[in-house]
């Protein structure tokens, strides 16, 4: 019965010995280096040569959409039909292609973005994310 103490599921340690190491645990910051572009360009910014056809349809704020649709999209009122197209966070951490599907909605009320996007542009779940729109 030695090891008890150590137990997480005993109840009756705190489950790291005293004597343990301490490790230093940094946030991200401004400084933290950001992966680079991937080879088919999907992390490119839209102004990028190759991309001068794009055009800027406006900025939205996107909350989490139905995470049981597959796939990179962004359902807004920004267009009015479904045509590839291009998000970038406002706040330049990241740029990503995506499905821009019409919401029936005004321009201005808002826009709901993929669970796939979410996680490809690093953005918890729960955040309103600010995104300039692009249609390529």
């Amino acid at each position: 019965m030695a090891g008890c103490e150590l137990s997480p599921l005993g109840g009756f340690g705190t489950g790291t010995p005293p004597d343990a190491p301490r490790v230093a645990v940094a946030s991200p910051d401004g400084d933290t280096p950001r992966p680079e572009a991937r080879p088919d360009g999907s992390r490119d910014m839209p102004d990028t040569p190759g991309n001068a056809g794009a055009a800027a349809l406006g900025t939205t704020l996107a909350s989490l959409g139905s995470p049981t649709e597959q796939g990179l999209w962004l359902r807004t009122g920004l267009v009015t039909r479904v045509e590839p197209g291009r998000v970038v966070r406002t706040d330049g951490g990241g740029a990503l292609r995506v499905e821009l599907r019409p919401s029936g909605a005004p321009p201005g009320a808002g826009s709901q973005l993929s669970l796939a996007a979410f996680r490809a542009l690093d953005v918890p779940l729960t955040q309103l994310l600010p995104l300039e729109v692009f249609a390529e």
